[in-house]
């Protein structure tokens, strides 16, 4: 089961330049991720299980939007610290665009804010939300861009892999 849910999210994931990563969620891998939760915490109690899948079921899209975890990913720790301090507000500065359509900007951390005047989270829950026209455009195979557009993270992926934008295509289901 691993090496299934590890192969269906490499399809899932995009790299925004060399330290940014949008691994977009659905049912299989939030499954997945409480199975993990429930496992690693030897979590039994029905209660605590029904928490955990109420906590991850936000993440799975539904028909309208895509549902991303965004990550800023540093090895080194001073780097991180430094970085994380340099990209507050980046959340708001990743964006999808859909052939000519206008970039979709995501409604990020609906749970809690995870970003402070002085630094950024380096993990934020986002919600890119497209028109019906938009969702018919990218189904229709028009050019997906994704970027970022942060005065200190400025990145653009001229398109999504075939391969990325037709697993894509099923979260509009």
């Amino acid at each position: 089961m691993r090496l299934e849910i590890m192969a269906h999210k490499a399809k899932r994931r995009v790299h925004i330049g060399p330290n940014a990563t949008l691994y977009f969620e659905d049912y299989m891998t939030m499954k997945y991720q409480v199975q993990e939760m429930l496992r690693i915490e030897k979590i039994k109690d029905l209660v605590l299980i029904g928490e955990e899948i109420d906590a991850y079921n936000p993440l799975i899209p539904d028909g309208s939007n895509l549902k991303a975890t965004f990550m800023l990913e540093f090895e080194d720790e001073d780097d991180r610290r430094e970085a994380l301090g340099l990209l507050v507000g980046i959340e708001h500065k990743i964006w999808i665009q859909v052939g000519e359509f206008e970039q979709v900007r995501p409604v990020c951390n609906e749970d809690l804010e995870r970003s402070t005047a002085e630094k950024t989270s380096a993990v934020h829950f986002m919600r890119f939300e497209f028109s019906p026209a938009m969702i018919e455009a990218f189904k229709a195979g028009e050019t997906v861009r994704l970027g970022s557009d942060h005065p200190e993270y400025n990145y653009l992926i001229e398109s999504l892999s075939d391969e990325t934008q037709k697993t894509l295509i099923n979260d509009f289901s």
